[in-house]
């Protein structure tokens, strides 16, 4: 026992210090910006983010080991050199412990840590890769070290990083607790192989700028030096202003800084534990006497579960470790997808889709019985099912031991799993096919949860996790993860939700926030009239558009009365916007239908901010509030942007076709239907996982039965909140409302007709090009061409006498204007 207590002592001895030696967060700015280095400078230098900096400078975090010793090394060097404005215990430390030298001459500085290398991906679990030879052996004398190598650490079966009691690693000599292929080693780029001390060498001849930039963080104090080739001049005694070389040298350093970019350690380890994929496709090979399985980039897996059960299948997902990394260090990992094709069901024991209660799966119920023999056959072998049970998109998992999860989801398609909910599968899809285009929509969005909606809705919280693992004296527990929303759900406020909601029952009649696109036309011109074609623009993306940098509650609602408008606050404002004057041939911003207000009403803070913008004085007589807020919805913004923005240039229409060649873009965008098919499904699946996480944040209740008043699941969800959907649309509807005026000043042509994203005007003629044109033969950017979201793109047009008889008739002509090109009545 005692030996055993004398050996955790040694271990907790032996476990690696910080220098404990940083000087205050304002010393740390200051000296950065004596020396005339920038934060993308120092950020390259020390395989970071400029963001890292920032909040070392700010004292919100501090470095940790070993990005901490040589930010220390950094400071000190130029503490030496320029002085120090503090108590300099903190630089007693650093030259005690041998970070810098005080005789004038600065000791080599270490080279800052190396970026951590990509993992080995294997099939195989648990199966670690062999330790560089180059470690294993000490450097010759008077030699280079060797440069550090790719290395995966030993892992448990579940992927999970193996550890064991701090031993001095191979390539440092420092203790580390993680192992690869059992030697001590440490996590990829968090140490060097140790170098052998070099001979003394000359002085070094003065830094080029371009040098100076890949090595500011150590560089040695930059007094001129004797030197063969030129000198630099010196600076002006007295001037701040930076010379001409030092501002050259800054341009390097942020292409340094770019190139530096690249996923951290906690990302390439996320990403070393699902070698597999994300998912896979199960079929049954063509002599129909075994499984075979296709994973995400189409291509065949080398093995394939051996067993019949749906317990085999879950497995082997296992086994080969198929999965997605996480999209935030706070967050989850994405669980294993593996999807049955009809032939895989059959083969596997499961029935098709019909009517037979007892024989087949009922749609209707939406899973089999739990009495059914094949659900009985998975719990036999120690799974569980959720509750939504054994269905078109089924969890089976097991209960976590010691934190670790095991779950893998099944995708059914023969029971309707891709058949609704945003999916618009090809027919005939081979099941090769069927894994690219899935896995594709996995790598630019998300592994697929369900409907397009539900992967949304997953996408906002794995890129905003709600909790994090805080470690305290008491030990670990959740903490809050800053710009996220809590994990528990509050209510928001009574003027904001829905007539079936708990909170709205009793509510007076115009007490609600309605907040709708847009549905408005109105009467023709004589001009309009005159005119031979109408033609309808679409905004592409518009409510993802509008998320980006979007002020969003992080909190419940405070109600205040009479309060002073504030447009950074978001909420619900009772205010009259009746005497905002608008042109009466545009809708008004402020209603869905595009009327003028008749009076107080409950309005966005979007709506509000623009009332002021038209020139309104604004009084509101309550408000409902939230003091914490932040842009919630960004990760998601620019994520699914991307994707779109990636898939589309699959298909043809790159980011820069509009600005380059108008003509080759709306081209493109006519032919964008002969693309690829599984890319034409993505880009679908894209624009629906978009509209509909906007529309899940108010979902009303679903199922037969309901009766007003009574909670439903959906708002026990944190991302419940109609605020949300609200400013989400307000925005969008703004937005567009701004772009009309800019666009009504720059060409004279006013919409006639608006459905939500879709606006119509009449044109001279049938092309977009017709109404985007100025007369000097450029195009207006009031309503810009374009793939990127927010851009515009040509919807369709009518002959002026066809959109005259729908008007007649009350319809909106924005509804039936389409006559070709790409679907968007879906965003």
């Amino acid at each position: 026992m005692s030996d055993d207590l004398f050996a955790s002592i040694d271990a907790l001895l032996a476990r690696p210090r910080p220098v404990d030696d940083l000087p205050v967060p304002a010393e740390r700015e200051r000296l950065r910006k004596a020396g005339e280095y920038t934060q993308e400078e120092l950020a390259a230098a020390l395989k970071t983010r400029r963001e890292t900096i920032v909040r070392w400078e700010a004292g919100t975090t501090e470095p940790r080991p070993p990005k901490r010793e040589v930010y220390i090394r950094f400071l000190a060097t130029l503490a030496l050199q320029h002085g120090t404005v503090e108590p300099t215990e903190w630089l007693r430390r650093a030259q005690a412990a041998g970070l810098v030298r005080t005789d004038g001459d600065q000791a080599p500085a270490p080279e800052a840590p190396a970026p951590a290398e990509a993992a080995q991906q294997t099939a195989t679990p648990a199966a670690p890769a062999t330790v560089p030879e180059a470690f294993a052996a000490a450097p010759v004398s008077g030699q280079p070290a060797p440069a550090a190598q790719p290395v995966m650490l030993d892992q448990n079966p579940d992927g999970s990083l193996l550890m064991g009691a701090p031993a001095p690693c191979v390539q440092c000599g420092q203790p580390s607790v993680y192992r690869s292929q059992g030697h001590p080693m440490h996590l990829g780029g968090f140490c060097r192989p140790a170098a052998v001390p070099a001979a003394p060498q000359p002085a070094p001849a003065v830094v080029s700028p371009e040098s100076a930039a890949s090595v500011a963080p150590v560089a040695a104090p930059r007094q001129a030096a004797p030197a063969a080739g030129p000198v630099a001049a010196p600076r002006r005694a007295g001037s701040s202003r930076p010379a001409a070389s030092s501002r050259a040298r800054k341009a390097p350093a942020k292409a340094a800084a770019a190139k530096a970019e690249g996923p951290s350690d906690w990302e390439q380890v996320a990403a070393a534990r699902f070698p597999a994929g994300p998912l896979a496709v199960l079929d049954v090979a063509r002599d129909g006497r075994s499984l075979v399985v296709y994973l995400a980039d189409g291509t065949q897996a080398p093995t394939a579960p051996s067993g019949r059960s749906l317990a085999d299948v879950v497995e082997w997902a296992l086994e080969v470790r198929l999965g997605s990394p996480r999209l935030h260090r706070h967050g989850k990992d994405g669980d294993a997808l593996v999807v049955l094709t009809d032939a895989a069901l059959a083969e596997l024991g499961l029935p098709a889709m019909g009517r037979d209660e007892k024989k087949d799966f009922v749609q209707r119920l939406g899973q089999l019985p739990k009495s059914h023999k094949a659900v009985k056959q998975v719990e036999k072998a120690g799974w569980l099912f959720t509750q939504r049970g054994l269905g078109p998109w089924a969890r089976i998992y097991r209960t976590p031991e010691d934190g670790k999860r095991q779950c893998v989801q099944l995708c059914i398609p023969g029971w309707g799993a891709l058949a609704s909910g945003g999916w618009q599968i090809p027919d005939g899809l081979g099941p090769a096919d069927l894994a690219r285009l899935l896995g594709t929509y996995a790598t630019r969005v998300l592994t697929p949860r369900g409907s397009t909606a539900v992967s949304g809705l997953e996408l906002v919280t794995a890129l905003r996790p709600p909790t994090r693992a805080v470690r305290t004296e008491a030990g670990w527990t959740s903490g809050p993860v800053e710009g996220s929303r809590p994990r528990d759900a509050f209510d928001p406020a009574p003027s904001e939700v829905p007539d079936m909601h708990p909170l709205a029952q009793g509510r007076e009649p115009g007490g609600a926030l309605v907040t709708e696109a847009w549905d408005w036309h109105r009467p023709l011109t004589d001009a309009e009239q005159a005119a031979p074609f109408a033609v309808g623009l679409d905004v592409n993306m518009a409510f993802l558009a509008a998320a980006g940098r979007l002020t969003l509650p992080l909190s419940g609602p405070v109600h205040e009365l009479n309060p002073v408008f504030d447009p950074k606050i978001p909420g619900s404002w009772l205010v009259d916007l009746s005497g905002v004057d608008t042109n009466p041939l545009l809708p008004s911003p402020f209603t869905a239908d595009g009327s003028r207000p008749t009076g107080p009403a409950w309005y966005s803070t979007v709506k509000v901010a623009y009332a002021v913008e038209l020139g309104a004085t604004v009084r509101p007589l309550e408000g409902w509030l939230r003091h914490e807020h932040g842009p919630y919805l960004d990760p998601w913004h620019k994520r699914l942007r991307q994707a779109y923005i990636d898939t589309m240039a699959a298909l043809g229409v790159p980011l820069t076709l509009a600005d380059s060649d108008p003509v080759a873009f709306l081209d493109a965008m006519a032919n964008l239907k002969q693309g690829d098919p599984a890319e034409l499904a993505v880009l679908h699946a894209i624009k629906q996982t978009a509209k509909g996480t906007i529309g899940k944040m108010r979902e009303r209740p679903r199922g037969h039965g309901y009766k007003p008043g009574e909670r439903w699941a959906a708002l026990e969800r944190p991302t419940w909140d109609p605020l949300m959907r609200a400013l989400v649309i307000d925005t969008a509807t703004v937005n567009l409302h701004r772009k009309l005026r800019k666009m009504a000043g720059h060409t004279g042509l006013y919409a006639f007709a608006v459905l939500s994203d879709c606006v119509v005007f009449a044109a001279p003629g049938p092309g977009a090009l017709d109404i985007l044109t100025l007369p000097d033969g450029t195009l207006t950017a009031s309503l810009r061409l374009g793939v990127s979201p927010g851009m515009v793109k040509f919807e369709g047009s009518r002959p002026m006498a066809e959109i005259a008889e729908l008007l007649a008739d009350g319809a909106n002509p924005a509804r039936h204007i389409k006559t070709g090109g790409v679907v968007s009545a879906d965003e």
